[in-house]
């Protein structure tokens, strides 16, 4: 080796492999190292779309098949969601999406995790409405009588569900017939890892629309306020 020369520093590995090595060892500090060196070449959304929520749903996968503890589910999604909350916080107003300015009232809109423990795609998309402009009720975690009980007293017009498992995305249906009781039926837009997978679960449960990434929701909202117009 040249005198005065240094060796070449390994590169730090990237990509949603990486991050699903340090989430399954709760390593947060690699973690935030890997989204803060993402964030450099990309904005936030496609950050979390093509690093964050690949990590997680193979996180999720795994804990299906029985090769990851529960535990680990719940800590990585609480990681992530404490580093998407931080990139988003830093993110410029251009970097996320604005909602054209609606004509009439704008809907009663409320956003829910159907019995899961990921709350990371839910506070992705909230996170995205009030940058738009939305007001929405953050119902949290629910469980199907909660989740129609919330939505019935508080009259919503648009609710949001988010799940990770598939079990939960199944459930959407028994939500669906809850709902259908109340008149008007509330508009429901659904979104999560089984909806990717499968194409036309969403269908099958009986929502009303399905976002594939935090991005589709002002869209779908817009389609969905104009056609009660």
């Amino acid at each position: 080796m040249p005198p005065n020369s240094t060796p070449d520093r390994p590169a730090m590995p990237s990509g949603p492999d990486a991050l699903l090595t340090a989430l399954l060892v709760l390593d947060r500090i690699q973690a935030r190292a890997l989204l803060d060196a993402a964030r450099a070449e990309s904005d936030p959304l496609t950050v979390i779309e093509n690093l964050v929520r690949p990590a997680l749903e193979e996180i999720g996968r795994r804990w299906e098949d029985g090769d990851c503890a529960l535990s680990q589910v719940y800590m990585s999604g609480r990681i992530c969601e404490e580093l998407v909350e931080e990139l988003l916080a830093q993110s410029s107003e251009s970097e996320i999406p604005h909602a054209h300015a609606l004509e009439t009232t704008p809907p009663r809109l409320a956003i829910a995790v159907l019995e899961d423990h990921h709350l990371l795609g839910k506070q992705i998309v909230r996170t995205v409405l009030l940058a738009a402009g939305y007001k929405v009720i953050d119902y949290g975690r629910q469980d199907v009588d909660g989740l129609f009980e919330r939505v019935r007293d508080d009259q919503i017009d648009i609710l949001m569900v988010s799940t990770l498992m598939l079990p939960a995305a199944l459930r959407v249906r028994v939500l669906m017939d809850r709902l259908g009781a109340l008149s008007p039926r509330p508009r429901v837009v659904v979104g999560g890892a089984p909806y990717r997978f499968d194409e036309g679960l969403w269908r099958e449960v009986g929502a009303d629309a399905v976002g594939l990434s935090a991005g589709d929701v002002l869209q779908i909202l817009e389609r969905l306020s104009q056609a009660d117009t």
